[in-house]
């Protein structure tokens, strides 16, 4: 059977932006798209979407939604996972509102940090139910893991289980169109070379007809710094550690132990820093949707293009044998020598025939390595505490967290993930 699977398709405009794609793909015609999800007014939602998007670009797919995912899953080839356990209420507020009572504040909490441990610890038990799933009914297909805390939870499935896995994101293939944008530079013909761990690779890399960038970049930057604009923290961590990082300010504000301290508040307002932003984006896409769910889910009109996501291009070139180059979450088989084999890495891959090749990178400049192993130390530990369910490795992972270390003592890291504990309840396996 040809068949896509998507886990957490009640997340409409991403079932539009990923499977809207793949209906775009030649290679996919007469494929069913098989959509699961918990919440069955989402799920018919996004059913009636995707259904005008296909009888309007290829009729040869068909749209079918499951109330029971292990059917769904059934000879599933490819099977595409955008869950968020816990949702917007209650568990993103607990994140955000518990580690604020000890002063701790944060701006996104969902890749790491203590939002982004104690997002993976209510996904992994999860993630490790549906890869019993498909270890059961398509055990060789492949899991394209679009949901964070990107590096944790892929580095889960690739340990843990017997699930071929990819992590996705797309902030490798916009980072050099944002700063190029921002500096107002032409990125026509540019070469670029991106490596690290999610949400903190790095353009080791960027050229244009052999000339280096970067000197140009940096000046450019230096004069952008001096007004407010929206990237300040990465052209702070570029200028004092000599390289641009791929995802965004408001994520790496909370990245490292120098921009949201209790003691410099005045780094908030001088680095442009968005205190709280995830939920605000939250309440205002919930919002929205009020507003846009007719227009989306019952408008046979509504038109798509293919976005920048990898998965349907990925696709396609297992499909086709048409190598595609594009950014990972792979396991670091000695692919960045200086960051731990346990690692999940952010490196370039090459997919083609129903197979995704990780691409050598070698060495890390060192200072990149060193922020890079802050963040995959608390990740690892995170996995440990989700396979174990010792609450000693959850303290650890959070005491190892840059940004929780520089501004709770110890007890007080214990005290705060003890209350996160018991505000999530059943959100949450249990811990000894």
């Amino acid at each position: 059977m040809k068949k896509i699977t998507f886990i957490g398709a009640g997340s409409t405009i991403f079932a539009k932006n990923v499977l809207g794609d793949c209906l775009m793909v030649e290679a996919l015609n007469g494929f069913e798209f098989a959509l699961f999800d918990i919440d069955a007014k989402r799920l018919n939602e996004s059913r009636q979407m995707l259904t005008h998007l296909k009888e309007k670009y290829n009729p040869t797919i068909s749209i079918k939604a499951y109330d029971d995912r292990k059917e769904a899953l059934h000879q599933a080839k490819y099977v595409i996972n955008a869950i968020q356990v816990g949702g917007y209420k209650p568990s993103t507020v607990i994140d955000f509102e518990i580690p604020k009572k000890y002063g701790l504040q944060q701006t996104i909490a969902d890749t790491v940090g203590i939002g982004g441990i104690f997002r993976s610890l209510r996904t992994i038990p999860v993630l490790f139910d549906i890869a019993k799933d498909m270890e059961e009914v398509c055990p060789d297909a492949w899991f394209f893991n679009y949901t964070n805390p990107m590096a944790a939870l892929t580095g889960a499935m690739l340990r843990y289980t017997n699930v071929k896995s990819v992590g996705l994101c797309h902030s490798v293939q916009v980072c050099t169109k944002e700063l190029f944008e921002l500096l107002d530079m032409d990125r026509e013909g540019i070469e670029e070379r991106i490596a690290g761990i999610n949400h903190m690779a790095w353009l080791l890399d960027i050229k244009k007809d052999g000339k280096d960038l970067y000197p140009e970049i940096k000046q450019r930057a230096k004069e952008k710094q001096k007004t407010l604009h929206h990237d300040m923290v990465r052209f702070e961590l570029m200028d004092k550690f000599g390289y641009y990082v791929t995802e965004s300010s408001e994520h790496n504000a909370e990245y490292h132990p120098y921009f949201i301290k209790r003691n410099y508040p005045d780094l908030i307002e001088k680095l442009n820093i968005p205190l709280d932003e995830y939920p605000r984006r939250c309440e205002k896409q919930i919002n929205d949707w009020e507003t846009m769910r007719d227009e989306i889910t019952n408008n046979s009109s509504l038109t798509h293009e293919r976005s920048r996501e990898y998965g349907s291009r990925i696709i396609e070139a297992m499909e086709t044998n048409v190598p595609f180059k594009f950014g990972g979450n792979v396991l670091n088989t000695g692919l960045i020598t200086n960051l731990p084999d346990k690692a999940v890495v952010e490196a370039p891959c090459l997919a083609d025939r129903n197979q995704i090749t990780p691409c050598y990178v070698g060495e890390l400049p060192e200072q990149l390595a060193a922020l890079n192993r802050t963040h995959i130390n608390t990740q690892l530990l995170t996995i440990e505490a989700a396979v174990t369910l010792k609450k000693e490795h959850v303290y650890q992972s959070a005491m190892l967290d840059p940004h929780t270390s520089a501004e709770l003592s110890l007890q007080d890291i214990v005290s705060m993930c003890d209350d996160l504990f018991a505000a999530h309840g059943d959100w949450l396996p249990e811990y000894k």
